[in-house]
């Protein structure tokens, strides 16, 4: 056999044994050293999470005072549409209501998995048990307050979709914030009947709940029989819807706020307790691997003492 067939057959049997071979550094159990660096780790992420805890529980009671204040406006509402009669088959308008900041749970995707059960006409009550995903009726507009929903909906009804905002309610949602965006709506050009919108109920400071609130546009108004009593002009019914949609947006938009500052406290008390048990378990861990190692090293004096 030739010199250079030789080197080819030991230079593959060679990259063999490499492919095969595990990795010098592999190792069966994490040392001391990698426990002591999660530890540090998870402990950090604990100090983080009771930091953002405390602030929510102080913003949980400040958005529950306006929320409070902002209900009104919705009770308002109601009692301007009570007798005005919806049409059937009115085109619908969705507005999802949202915010853009993460870190609260699941409260994102219950307001869109209830957007999507109500375009779908489901059954009238958004939280009904549907866990198919629908069929989207593609003549619904659907419009999005808050990234983190916009990013969930863009998915599942992309095409519906005709405008979004954000930067709404960074702190607690004004009167002005809803005012904009009812402005933005009007002024859109998207012909609608009646707008629905999709929110988070506050149930309680543990809990919330998808719902839904219907405001009915300039025409339902114009039909209703109250109206009809009096003598209005076009713009005073124009002007009135516009300012109805204000109001329930507003007040669609500070109960939202109380139920993510809600789910964010919570959320961060669940991460706060896993914390603390995984830091529980890993001293356990780094006390046992502490022990074993110097124990050996006890042995190894021994030995070689018993041996001299």
């Amino acid at each position: 056999m030739s010199m250079l067939a030789r080197q080819s057959i030991l230079r593959a049997a060679a990259q063999g044994q490499h492919l095969g071979a595990a990795p010098t550094n592999a190792r069966n159990m994490a040392t001391l050293r990698e426990i002591e660096l999660r530890l540090k780790s998870v402990r950090n992420i604990e100090k983080i999470t009771k930091s953002m805890k405390m602030i929510a529980s102080t913003k949980l009671a400040k958005a529950q005072r306006a929320m409070q204040a902002g209900k009104e406006y919705g009770l308002a509402n109601k009692e301007v549409f009570q007798h005005a009669n919806d049409k059937p088959g009115a085109r619908k308008l969705f507005l999802v209501v949202s915010s853009d900041k993460g870190l609260c749970g699941g409260i994102h995707s219950s307001v869109s998995k209830a957007t999507r059960r109500a375009i779908a006409n489901a059954p009238d009550s958004p939280l009904a048990a549907a866990e198919a995903t629908p069929t989207i009726d593609a003549d619904s507009p659907v419009m999005v307050i808050g990234d983190k929903s916009k990013g969930q909906l863009q998915r599942a009804i992309g095409g519906n979709m005709t405008l979004t905002f954000n930067q709404i309610g960074r702190d607690i949602p004004t009167f002005a914030d809803a005012a904009g965006v009812a402005d933005l709506i009007v002024k859109s050009g998207v012909k609608y009947d009646s707008v629905v919108l999709v929110y988070n109920s506050f149930v309680s400071a543990l809990s919330y709940e998808a719902a839904v609130m219907e405001v009915l546009g300039e025409e339902a108004l114009k039909e209703s029989n109250g109206f009809k009593a009096y003598e209005n002009e076009d713009d005073d019914t124009k002007d009135l819807a516009e300012f109805s949609l204000a109001n329930a947006i507003y007040a669609t938009l500070v109960e939202g706020h109380a139920c993510e500052q809600s789910a964010r406290r919570n959320a961060m008390d669940n991460a706060s307790k896993n914390a603390t048990d995984m830091i529980s378990r890993l001293q356990m861990q780094y006390n046992r691997g502490r022990q074993a190692a110097i124990t050996n090293e006890l042995v190894d004096i021994i030995t070689g003492a018993s041996a001299l």
